[in-house]
């Protein structure tokens, strides 16, 4: 009998908006969408508190995230790495 496989985690790569306290960096993803009636593409991003635990990302990095469990009240990503450093 074999284990169970495990659902693919899904990553996103964003960049490094600003470093905030201790072992976490906040990233910008961003991405397009299509506008509902008119069709035009729309830019939207989101912020996400991410966890880094050894600060190896700085400001401006291209950065890969999954996500987690709750490390505290709004970080539930994780770093997984820095694909390209600023």
């Amino acid at each position: 009998m074999t284990a169970p496989q495990r659902a693919l985690i899904t990553s996103y790569t964003g960049t490094v908006d600003s470093k905030s306290g201790d072992q976490t960096v906040r990233v910008k993803l961003e991405y397009q969408t299509k506008h509902a009636k008119y069709g035009k593409f729309l830019r939207r991003r989101t912020t996400a508190n991410v966890h880094d635990e050894d600060n190896t990302a700085k400001v401006g990095d291209l950065v890969e995230i999954v996500k987690c469990r709750p490390m505290s009240k709004t970080k539930h990503w994780r770093l997984v790495r820095v694909i390209e450093s600023n």
